[in-house]
């Protein structure tokens, strides 16, 4: 029996993607099926998706847009990426209910209600959050840490392209050695960015753990995570 109830699950856009598809069809199935792994052990899940599959605010900040403006570009992908996996979801009997930062009329999405999302999670839905905090100049890092404690989450789980957190990037330096556990302190004062700051502070304001670990590549991780398996790096107070 898992030792969470309820977790907040933070996925990068450029998970989504492969070499030929910005969002992989196999991908978004392999989501689906960690997915239900999560749910198959009666926790209750809530997903935030990036968008650099698609748009980058960053980057198309350095090409000349003004930087409130590619943050909204950035903040619209992620929105495209959370549709995607809903519908793949809804395929696969998976009920979801995507819930916007922006607000986004037509019958798109919902805007963001945490009442509303608690009631749904309890129901056994999966909810994707999706456009960040809603605001330009934050990361959907920070996005992650702020739905997690809105809903009050257990924990955020991160996934990552490597499994945990490094001494220095393992795939540059092969002497790089993998934290096992962590203080939030001692990741802000290392300057480890496998989150930004603000992440980090609100978390350990909120006394919210981090679990960062890899999740494509076995997508039994997460499901082992929760059973109590020592797997990636753990951050908390």
């Amino acid at each position: 029996m898992s030792k969470y109830k309820r977790i907040l699950l933070k996925l990068s856009g450029e998970a989504l993607a492969s070499t030929t598809n910005i969002i992989d069809p196999i991908t978004l199935n392999k989501i689906v099926d960690i997915i239900k792994s999560v749910l198959n052990q009666n926790v209750e899940i809530a997903i935030v998706i990036g968008g650099g599959n698609i748009f980058r605010g960053e980057t198309l900040t350095k090409t000349g847009i003004n930087l409130i403006t590619s943050d909204h570009i950035g903040m619209l992908s992620t929105v495209i990426n959370a549709l995607a996996i809903a519908d793949t979801c809804q395929k696969n009997k998976v009920d979801t209910l995507v819930m916007s930062g922006l607000s986004i009329g037509g019958g798109v999405c919902n805007s963001i209600n945490h009442t509303h999302a608690k009631q749904a999670l309890k129901k056994g839905k999966v909810i994707i959050f999706c456009a960040g905090t809603g605001n330009p100049c934050f990361t959907t890092d920070t996005g992650a840490a702020l739905r997690a404690i809105e809903i009050g989450a257990d924990a955020v789980f991160k996934a990552t392209k490597v499994d945990g957190i490094y001494t220095d990037d393992p795939v540059k330096n092969p002497n790089a050695r993998r934290y096992n556990s962590l203080s939030f302190d001692e990741a802000i004062e290392k300057n480890l960015q496998i989150m930004d700051v603000s992440a980090f502070a609100l978390c350990r304001k909120h006394d919210l753990e981090i679990c960062v670990f890899s999740i494509l590549e076995n997508t039994n991780t997460l499901s082992d995570l929760l059973k109590g398996k020592l797997l990636g790096t753990i951050v908390r107070k």
